[in-house]
């Protein structure tokens, strides 16, 4: 049997973008059902899969009730250091990224975020930027510029 960490009426907080998988009604694939931060309260227990726990969380602030396993949740009182971006986005590079006095990503160069790191205050970004294929940097909330846009896919990533 496993335990449950977290059980009903505990205030939680969410600690990654969840996306809609295709099984949250009236909201297109890909879309952003709930954003990282938002707390929200247990409301349901379930198991998936026999081996996994699914906590029903209800988030005031987006109106929504989704279901979230253990990972994606931390107490709401928890630390928590926001973004300004998060895992999926487009972006831009902000200043041109220069490594040993070498520019390896020019100005404007638009790129995704991978993870965002919230150990360091400002976050770090993982970021792939498409003028370098198949390299990944750690990149200064101050070094990158918004695009508006999201990847769509869900299973980009």
């Amino acid at each position: 049997m496993l335990d449950a960490k977290w059980q009903i009426g505990d205030e939680v907080r969410l600690i990654r973008t969840l996306r809609n998988d295709g099984t949250y009604p009236g909201v297109a694939r890909g879309e952003i059902l709930v954003r990282p931060g938002q707390c929200g309260q247990v409301v349901d227990l379930g198991r998936f899969l026999q081996d996994q726990i699914v906590y029903a969380v209800h988030f005031l602030e987006s109106g929504r009730t989704v279901g979230c396993r253990e990972y994606e949740l931390i107490a709401a009182d928890d630390p928590w250091v926001a973004s300004r971006f998060e895992a999926r986005e487009q972006v831009r590079a902000a200043r041109s990224l220069v490594i040993q006095g070498e520019v390896v990503v020019p100005m404007a160069a638009e790129g995704q975020v991978l993870k965002v790191i919230r150990t360091s205050q400002p976050p770090l970004y993982h970021v792939h930027f498409g003028c370098q294929p198949g390299r990944v940097f750690a990149v200064p909330e101050s070094a990158l510029d918004g695009t508006g846009s999201s990847a769509s896919d869900p299973e980009a990533l």
